[in-house]
């Protein structure tokens, strides 16, 4: 869901952020991920799961996961003044359904909420990583 906002919500509807260098690091994040996400998923299908895949996985998400991050915060933040500026997508009292909308607060909400959800995801990745890669450890020293 976050890449829908990220993609549609800000950086299609602010033209203004479209040219910032934040944009080109989450989508860079975002690709090699998701080339590595769905190689795994491939090769785990076909029960053929080269060692290098699995280590890309479970390694390389420590450099992307923050350089996405940081790319999707600063286009936000980029995009603030825009919002601001132009009201998008807000809508304001009175109108006939007595409800309003500042979606320039529900950007600074959204960015507040990566303090507690980032870590969370982050580290439930470093736990996974250490528990395949124990495992792995495990098996090799069986053999």
């Amino acid at each position: 869901m976050s890449r829908v906002f990220m993609i549609w919500a800000v950086t299609h509807s602010v033209k203004e952020v479209q040219t910032e260098d934040s944009v080109l690091l989450f989508v860079v994040a975002w690709t090699i991920t998701e080339i590595i996400r769905y190689s795994f998923y491939t090769f785990s299908l076909l029960n053929h799961l080269p060692y290098f895949i699995k280590w890309a996985r479970y390694t390389l998400f420590i450099v992307l996961y923050p350089m996405g991050v940081s790319g999707e915060l600063l286009t936000i933040y980029a995009a603030l003044p825009f919002v601001r500026q132009s009201g998008l997508y807000s809508i304001s009292l009175p109108n006939k359904y007595n409800f309003s909308f500042d979606f320039y607060t529900s950007l600074i909400v959204t960015m507040l909420a990566y303090i507690p959800f980032f870590p969370q995801l982050y580290f439930h990745m470093l736990h996974q990583r250490r528990k395949i890669f124990a495992s792995t450890e495990e098996y090799k020293k069986s053999e």
